[in-house]
């Protein structure tokens, strides 16, 4: 695979960030929770994963397009949780796709959620599967639980072909508001051996003085996202036993080195006080 960077980036087209992979998403930067869809062509058959709000689904759509792929190869839907952020275009993804064949996988416990998007086709449990998908040619997509983070029913993919976890809320971010909307993470050399407590208390400047923490903002999504700490901490152990060469969430920038994985990973594992913890800890529980 060739690598890709932020720089030239055309975010008005899909974006390629491996072999047949691709980000489909909306770049706003002013809507402080970015949501990145993501499409995996595989001859003639795609996954569409996670695929957006009701609002975004023209710009989605027209990514897809964009690809050359016609919506009625994409056989499988595939959400990783049930907000309406992933979830809201369903009809109109049913509606475009139209195939009567069309798959809808998600976990028993977010389908009970998912069928209130007013969805026609029939909805698919990951454990019906044996917690995969094998795609005509032999491609296998790896569906890894991760309860509680932050639904009872989540859940990550990976693609064993491409070496991708495509890893829903977790390794994800607010954005920033930045006028250049960015794609892609890059953690400064600093980062790897940083010590300093600051990242832990959500500060947005490095120690280093030389640029704004890129540590902070993960930290604030995850603290206030995810539900415990105990959660979060099995969630990433989850993830780290695949060894993932890029992971991509569903919010915030793609990581596409091991360095940076590893290091936002161990980093995930020191958090303290994640979600009702910090609550009960802040006496903010009402």
């Amino acid at each position: 695979m060739t690598a890709i960077s932020n720089l030239n980036l055309n975010f008005n087209r899909p974006i390629k960030i491996a072999d047949d992979v691709y980000w489909v998403g909306v770049s706003n930067p002013e809507i402080g929770l970015q949501a990145n869809p993501y499409l995996i062509i595989d001859n003639d058959e795609a996954v569409l994963i996670d695929g957006g709000s009701r609002p975004d689904f023209a710009s989605v759509m027209m990514k897809v397009l964009q690809t050359g792929l016609p919506p009625s190869s994409i056989s499988t839907l595939l959400y990783q949780h049930y907000d309406p952020d992933l979830c809201g275009s369903i009809p109109n993804l049913e509606d475009i796709i139209d195939r009567p064949d069309l798959k809808i996988i998600s976990q028993q416990e977010n389908n009970v959620f998912i069928r209130h998007y007013a969805v026609r086709t029939r909805l698919t449990c990951m454990e019906s599967l044996g917690r995969k998908l094998v795609f005509a040619s032999g491609r296998t997509l790896r569906f890894i639980p991760t309860p509680y983070s932050h639904a009872p029913g989540s859940f990550v993919t990976y693609d064993e072909k491409s070496g991708i976890l495509f890893s829903s809320d977790l390794f994800g971010s607010y954005s920033h508001g930045q006028d250049n909307f960015e794609l892609l993470l890059s953690l400064p050399d600093a980062c790897h051996t940083c010590t300093d407590p600051v990242p832990l208390r959500e500060q947005p400047d490095c120690a280093t003085g030389k640029h704004r923490c890129r540590l902070s903002s993960i930290h604030r999504f995850h603290r206030m996202i995810m539900t415990s700490t105990k959660a979060l901490r099995h969630a990433v152990d989850n993830i780290m036993a695949v060894d993932p060469s890029i992971i991509a969430p569903q919010h915030g920038l793609v990581i596409t080195n091991r360095q940076d994985i590893a290091t936002i990973a161990a980093f995930l594992r020191r958090m303290e006080d994640v979600g009702i913890d910090y609550l009960l800890k802040e006496g903010k529980d009402g």
